[in-house]
């Protein structure tokens, strides 16, 4: 059986680019994806929690993983490391898109998966690393950190209503009916029209 597993870690992102990796890969190798396995979760929860763990305990000596990098098994050396372990001891071979690792039960395989991992882990720390001193740094400068307040509010709430919004005052609606439709303060709302329309201080006596 031959396996593609993809994963993403929100449900902002898509699959839909991993799996479409994995089908050109096959293709050009002379096989197909017998068997699906996608799942959103975070790399760092504990693979026996995901979808990727279930299907450890599924897949059998001389089966196929298909997957477009290391990193979709696990956020960490540990992780990717005792997964792959398992599939190694098993007979199981992993294989990876974008790096082109074919791992199997075989020295080199652990060898190459173990030095991938540890500078994937490695380069993640780093910028983590990076992050952390040039916040500090914007921080000591005085830079005010984090978003504005009611940003975040307008984007998801408001944000693509623009044309229902207008419709709605040209229809003399209340600034109350506007907000209370999109579940946003009246603040909010004026703050969007400031934003948004170049001739929202018609809008400002709308009560």
């Amino acid at each position: 059986m031959i396996y593609g597993y993809v994963r993403v870690s929100t449900d902002k992102q898509s699959t839909e680019n991993q799996r479409f990796e994995i089908e050109n890969y096959s293709k050009a190798k002379g096989f197909r994806i017998e068997r699906w396995v996608d799942e959103t979760i975070s790399g760092t929860t504990n693979v026996s929690d995901r979808q990727l763990g279930r299907l450890l305990k599924q897949i059998r000596k001389g089966d196929t993983l298909v997957t477009t990098e290391l990193s979709r098994l696990g956020r960490n050396l540990m992780q990717v490391m005792s997964f792959l372990h398992q599939c190694m001891e098993r007979d199981i071979i992993v294989l990876t898109v974008k790096e082109r690792y074919e791992l199997g039960n075989n020295i080199n395989s652990k060898i190459l998966a173990f030095a991938f991992s540890l500078s994937a882990e490695i380069e993640r720390n780093l910028i983590s690393q990076r992050t952390r001193e040039a916040l500090a740094r914007k921080k000591a400068e005085g830079t005010k950190l984090g978003r504005p307040k009611g940003k975040k509010t307008m984007q998801v709430r408001l944000s693509g209503k623009e044309n229902i919004i207008r419709k709605m005052i040209n229809e003399k609606c209340s600034m109350n009916e506007i907000a209370e439709k999109f579940g946003v303060n009246r603040q909010t709302l004026r703050d969007f029209l400031r934003d948004t329309f170049p001739d929202w201080r018609k809008y400002r006596y709308i009560k």
